[in-house]
């Protein structure tokens, strides 16, 4: 019969070895093939904060400005956005346009959208003064560059980013602005932007005729735009190095159907032409992250392991693409993908 002390050292080393192999086991599901590195999905871009709805005010015909006031905001610049947690928990992209030298609230504005998404349904209709709201960000993808000349165009909504631009320009810069809108009266800011640029604004209810407004656009000018899709398309194929500011997703569908690979499930799926990466994965693996579904957050970044990706979203920088994807928004370019999944 083993001795007590014998049993004790058996059962000692034998614990240490089982916990030795749990860890073993949850640092790679696969062992003993090597572990695969840490999945990005989910990882948050930017830490969220709780702000408070000080003031809502209407600052055109159908365009609601909120400010949401914190403490010791973080920075930012001309041209940024943050991501505005409604409290549905649909996520939503509004460009700032305050002053970025106040750090303790931000400002934002929407347009009520009739035949919309809801968010700007919700942000006219339930979101009122003393409310709190999640806030991310906030990021820019649409900075103010050095250039000898500037040519803004935005329509309606779309001055909410260039409006902090122009009151940040130095003293003398050369530039000018066209402002469409449906009417006057539906074009916010419209008072504060023409006293900022006597002379330098051109202001049309309407359609824009691009032709003649933007003629005689000085050499080097840096072109901005931002508005409805139809006014940049037009813009972008008169200016194909134009700076676009967009909130609306692009399709995430449409093309070639394609197999994909989910390499640390061991599971592989077809993505249909008229679906989403997102969908096909999550019908298998329905916890995985995602949030605002157009490309913009970066909750769904996953790691691509091979094939080539046909990026479609508005957040990733070249250095990102290279090695990942949003799988909201973006697909395949060839017939197969492989995700670190």
């Amino acid at each position: 019969m083993p001795k007590p002390w014998t049993v004790a050292v058996v059962a000692g080393a034998a614990l240490i070895t089982l916990r030795a192999l749990r860890r073993r086991v949850r640092a790679s599901p696969l062992w003993p093939l090597p572990a695969l590195d840490p999945p990005i999905s989910g990882r948050p871009r930017t830490r969220a904060l709780r702000l408070r709805v000080a003031t809502r005010e209407t600052v055109a015909d159908g365009v609601v400005q909120l400010r949401l006031e914190g403490r010791d905001l973080p920075g930012w610049e001309p041209g940024a956005h943050i991501d505005l947690v409604l409290p549905s928990g649909l996520v939503r992209q509004y460009s700032l346009c305050g002053d970025p030298a106040d750090t303790s609230a931000y400002t934002v504005a929407t347009r009520l959208v009739e035949d919309g998404r809801g968010g700007s349904r919700e942000v006219h209709e339930q979101v009122r003064v003393g409310a709190e709201l999640e806030v991310r960000g906030p990021r820019n993808r649409f900075p103010l560059v050095e250039a000898p000349a500037y040519v803004f165009v935005a329509g309606g909504i779309g001055i909410t980013p260039v409006l902090p631009m122009l009151r940040a320009l130095p003293e003398g810069a050369d530039w000018r602005l066209l402002y469409a809108g449906r009417t006057r009266e539906s074009m916010p800011f419209l008072a504060e932007i023409e006293e900022l640029g006597a002379g330098r604004v051109t202001v049309v209810a309407g359609l824009p005729d691009l032709d003649g407004e933007l003629a005689d656009v000085p050499e080097g000018a840096v072109v901005y735009c931002c508005g409805p899709e139809g006014l940049m398309a037009a813009v972008a194929e008169r200016f194909p190095d134009v700076l676009l500011e967009r909130f609306a997703p692009r399709s995430a569908s449409g093309g070639e159907a394609f197999e994909l690979e989910l390499r640390r499930s061991g599971r592989t799926l077809t993505v249909p032409a008229d679906s989403t990466v997102l969908a096909a994965v999550r019908a298998e693996l329905p916890n995985t992250l995602y949030s605002c579904e157009q490309g913009f957050c970066g909750t769904c970044q996953q790691r691509v392991l091979e094939g080539e990706v046909e990026h479609r979203d508005e957040l990733l920088t070249d250095a990102e693409r290279a090695g990942s994807m949003l799988i909201c928004v973006s697909r395949a370019r060839s017939g197969r993908l492989v995700l670190d999944l």
